[in-house]
């Protein structure tokens, strides 16, 4: 990828995650396209095959890709308030899962509660004082 941008004359960024400067949505959408397993390894023929990519991809990323971010639905889902009833029925297949076979469960299952605000880097939780400091002696 480094390669093709420098060919392109696209000047690289070295910024890392937390940096002010950085976007970190658009950031995590250009790793997903990086990495997605249709990314092309040769330059488009044309401008409007690469549009047509790019198009493609949008299109997969809106309405197939799951977001860990959003508890594995597709932003789709999310906007047009599918999400709900999808994350009340996931947890209903895992609830039942785990009743007839619990011993395959470690503890929980994972959390599929509908949460309304989501984002891509969560603050962490302030240090109260208590023994929850990554430091404290137990």
């Amino acid at each position: 990828m480094l390669t093709t941008l420098q060919k392109l004359g696209v000047a690289t960024s070295l910024s890392r995650p937390a940096v002010s400067n950085d976007n970190p949505y658009s950031e995590s959408l250009f790793r997903t396209l990086k990495y997605t397993p249709k990314y092309p390894s040769q330059p488009f023929e044309t401008i409007a095959a690469a549009r047509e990519w790019v198009n493609d991809f949008v299109d997969w990323y809106n309405h197939e890709h799951r977001h860990s971010g959003i508890q594995f639905v597709t932003p789709a889902q999310r906007h047009e308030g599918k999400d709900q009833a999808i994350l009340i029925q996931r947890k209903a297949v895992y609830e039942a899962a785990k009743a007839q076979k619990p011993k395959r469960w470690s503890q929980h299952t994972r959390n599929w509660d509908w949460q309304s605000e989501v984002c891509l880097n969560p603050d962490k939780p302030k240090d109260t004082g208590g023994n929850n400091s990554p430091n404290a002696i137990h």
